[in-house]
């Protein structure tokens, strides 16, 4: 394998965010490439006069280096003989403008920096204070405590004489901290210190505290029946105190989250021209480069010259990334292409209709290498009418169907999501029930397999999506 063709499939590898940090660690090891900054005509491939130069300055398709001549004419400029191999695409008249959002990531103070902020700010003793820094420290990105109230005791300098009394008052005090129910054991303690803060005019606020208290494990378990005969309730007054407790934070510390959002960035665009479904390339987050005409006028003809040997090199690697760069782009809109037409069902209708498809399908189609297709489909994105999507989400496997055709698992995921949306809330479809569904549609799907889709697409058991109607 050349040179040339491990370059080329390395980038064609890379996702858009790490092909940016390549391009630019090449931009500041080679002189001869620059950004394009569109002072020059933009174009990947140039009308040249000579058809003869242009055979010898251009890498073949298995990889052979490039031939420098020796010589340049007289008082010539490389853009009259050579490509100066700029990679930016033309914007499609319909694309421009592109609505790409900029957000600035603000990071703000983390969940422990504001608790400690607030224990600055309270009148603790010097032991107070060191058991505080514990408990804190203690407490993880959620806002629930970590560590029993006697681990704690037992970490603490034994020299300190400190009582387990002390460590329980000092996170009582910590309890009381902003975010609301922060430093709780468990998310029974945090319910109840969030209900205690409320105003006591709240409607069923006694109904609820009386539930977290005493009938917590039932209403875990969504025994309802039971609940309203122990709390006296019925079932529309069960379903107002359910409602206070379902406006609690139950992960308190979670609005402190300080992790930086990663976005996306679609790689190539679907849009609907003309009745036909068209993919165009994202020109905005594509790199645009070109070949230094300053540096690549200064090899000189017939010089063995260091400088001069360095400048040849440095130019002949330009070349090849350029026309590795070229061919990730052409790969990229080829495979998005053959895609798209083989699931134009999904774009018209929705998950539902998304066909079965594998990698070796769409490597027959456009005449590449099924290893080819696994690397342009990882970690790229398109983005349709439909949302953004990667490209491998629209590669499944296929169920059989009674009519002899095939459903994709995608497609059955799809219709998972549409009963348990429909399902009847007191009584939810269980996996068998769903299973039934399926197969008076003609798709058989063994219970297990609705479990793991289900499962997939983080839809709860049917006993723990039950709730009052």
């Amino acid at each position: 394998m050349t040179p040339q063709l491990q370059q080329a499939i390395r980038l064609l590898q890379l996702s858009t965010v790490e092909l940016e940090a390549e391009v630019q660690e090449v931009l500041e090891s080679n002189p001869m490439l620059e950004q394009d900054e569109g002072t020059h005509p933009e174009t990947t491939e140039p009308d040249r006069a000579d058809n003869s130069t242009d055979r010898e300055a251009t890498p073949t398709a298995e990889g052979s280096s490039e031939n420098i001549p020796d010589e340049l004419p007289t008082d010539s400029n490389w853009d009259d003989v050579f490509d100066t191999g700029a990679t930016s695409f033309s914007t499609p008249e319909s694309g421009s403008g592109r609505d790409i959002l900029d957000t600035a990531t603000v990071t703000g103070a983390g969940l422990h920096d504001h608790l400690i902020w607030q224990l600055e700010l309270t009148n603790f003793s010097e032991t107070d204070r060191q058991i505080a820094h514990m408990i804190i420290d203690s407490i993880d990105d959620d806002g629930y405590l970590q560590t029993s109230t006697a681990e704690l005791l037992a970490t603490l300098d034994s020299s300190m004489e400190i009582e387990l009394d002390e460590v329980q008052a000092v996170l009582h005090r910590i309890q009381q901290f902003d975010p609301i129910g922060v430093a709780a054991r468990d998310l029974q303690e945090s319910l109840q210190l969030q209900l205690q803060q409320l105003d006591a005019d709240t409607p069923w606020l006694r109904e609820a505290r009386i539930l977290v208290r005493d009938y917590f494990n039932l209403l875990s378990n969504r025994d309802f029946n039971r609940l309203c005969r122990k709390m006296k309730l019925t079932t529309e007054e069960l379903q107002q105190v359910i409602q206070l407790i379902q406006s609690l934070n139950p992960r308190p510390g979670s609005s402190f989250n300080t992790a930086e959002t990663e976005y996306i960035v679609p790689d190539v665009y679907v849009v609907r021209k003309n009745g036909k479904w068209q993919v165009e390339l994202n020109t905005d987050s594509m790199p645009k480069l070109r070949i230094n005409t300053m540096y690549a006028n200064m090899v000189k003809r017939g010089s063995n010259s260091k400088d001069n040997n360095y400048l040849r090199g440095n130019l002949q690697e330009a070349r090849w990334f350029l026309k590795s760069l070229q061919s990730r782009h052409e790969t990229l809109l080829k495979v998005a292409s053959c895609i798209v037409e083989q699931q134009q069902a999904f774009f018209e209708h929705g998950e539902e209709a998304m066909k079965p498809m594998v990698l070796r399908s769409i490597a027959d189609t456009i005449e590449m290498h099924e290893s080819t297709v696994s690397r342009v489909t990882t970690r790229k994105y398109m983005h349709t009418p439909r949302g953004i999507f990667e490209f491998k989400y629209f590669f499944s496997s296929h169920v059989s169907t009674e009519t002899g055709g095939e459903c994709s698992a995608t497609a059955i995921r799809a219709l998972i999501k549409k009963l348990v949306a429909a399902e009847n809330p007191a009584k939810p479809l269980s996996d068998n029930k769903m299973a039934s569904v399926l197969a008076e549609q003609g798709i058989k799907v063994a219970r297990r397999t609705i479990a793991k889709y289900r499962e997939s697409l983080s839809i709860s058991p049917s006993n723990e999506r039950k709730r009052l109607a």
